[in-house]
């Protein structure tokens, strides 16, 4: 339990240098490398004990970050083995333009809060307003998920992770609306209020995208490629993902 509790305060040192605005460049490699030494128990306890400090828990959205990073390798190497244009090869490039847009938020909410009041000719407001309408964009992904991919999962047996990820989705286009209609509502609202509000918003938006798509890229399509094995089932998925269609600002950088 020692061993626990050391690396639980270490975490812990980690997650308030990142959260205090410390370049995160200047940690990743300490980060990533103690990272690597954890096993679930470890984290989970750390993050219990952040969250009993009173730490918010969009704040623990750096640890999710990270993780992505170190396990990338990874996901590059599943979809290494696919075809271009293959069922989950698209989901995986599209989970990687949405995390473009969620740093996107993040780099226009610093700019925002170094604000100390409203600025008409500033873009800030609209780029975050953008920024999460292309992730509302992205419902075509979700559909052709909750359409296509998750049923012929659950077909083959595996049925937890999709339902906890339909009932993600649901979260997700709350959250991204809130971020596009507070964006939106500068105008008629106290700066400090959208301030806070606004950076609120971005911070869970961020944090729990970030992780749904951790879990997609590392648990749930490589699921789907274990157990759906046959090369003619994965053919008929890709037409009917066709019918369904695809992200708008995918087109040309994805898929033709």
């Amino acid at each position: 339990m020692e061993a626990v509790m050391d690396k639980t305060d270490k975490l812990v040192e980690l997650l308030e240098r990142l959260n205090a605005g410390e370049d995160p460049a200047s940690v990743k490699e300490e980060a990533q490398e103690f990272l690597s030494t954890l096993k679930a128990e470890d984290l989970s306890f750390a993050e219990q004990k952040l969250l009993a400090a009173g730490l918010a828990p969009e704040d623990l959205r750096h640890l999710c970050s990270i993780h992505m990073e170190m396990l990338k390798d990874e996901v590059n190497k599943m979809t290494a083995n696919l075809e271009e244009g293959h069922v989950i090869d698209n989901l995986v490039k599209e989970h990687q333009m949405m995390l473009g847009f969620l740093d996107n938020l993040e780099a226009l909410n610093n700019k925002l809060q170094k604000q100390s009041e409203y600025d008409e000719t500033s873009d800030v407001y609209s780029e975050i307003a953008q920024n999460a309408q292309n992730l509302l964009d992205a419902e075509p992904h979700h559909q052709r998920e909750e359409q296509v991919l998750f049923p012929a999962v659950v077909a083959h047996g595996v049925i937890g992770p999709t339902k906890v990820m339909v009932m993600e989705h649901e979260d997700l286009r709350r959250m991204k609306r809130d971020v596009r209609d507070l964006a939106n509502d500068v105008k008629n609202m106290d700066f400090v209020e959208f301030k806070n509000r606004v950076s609120s918003a971005i911070k869970m938006l961020v944090m729990t995208l970030r992780d749904h798509v951790f879990k997609e890229n590392n648990i749930l399509y490589p699921t789907s490629l274990d157990v759906i094995t046959d090369d003619a089932e994965w053919n008929e998925l890709k037409k009917h993902c066709d019918e369904v269609g695809y992200c708008k600002w995918g087109k040309g950088k994805i898929y033709d």
